[in-house]
């Protein structure tokens, strides 16, 4: 069973060490997808950027980089969305309207998965690029 919605890396880090900083909306999709056991649907480049945060900074991740992705791993609801062909020839196509290469994959994915994006990044929502989840 496939999630309607894909978490941005932010939005990932915020459920699992600080919801209160996630949307009153993503916090209700989320407790939703949760109850009916559905999966949290996250892009493979969010692993990559996960591994590279430093566990200090503004970045800081409670508990550390590496539990949370311990924390994935063992999670049976957490649905890892493969860098595919089809994603990178969309990444191409989105061309330069993100800057950042990790944002465009994430996009990407969600476009090409049909999914909507749980995210607070104001560069990804201003480009409507894909639908967003605020």
């Amino acid at each position: 069973m496939t999630s309607r919605f894909l978490l941005d890396t932010n939005a990932l880090i915020r459920r699992f060490t600080d919801p209160r900083k996630l949307s009153s909306e993503q916090t209700r999709i989320l407790d939703l997808l949760e109850s009916q056991n559905h999966p949290l649907s996250i892009s493979a480049i969010t692993l990559f950027e996960l591994a590279l945060m430093k566990d200090t900074g503004a970045h800081r991740i409670r508990g550390g980089t590496a539990r949370l992705l311990e924390t994935l791993d063992q999670n049976p609801r957490c649905e890892i969305l493969p860098l595919t062909t089809a994603i990178a020839i969309e990444i191409a196509a989105l061309g330069d309207s993100l800057r950042d290469p990790a944002d465009r994959a994430i996009v990407a994915t969600a476009r090409v998965h049909g999914l909507s994006l749980m995210t607070a990044d104001e560069r990804i929502i201003g480009s409507r690029l894909a639908p967003v989840v605020e």
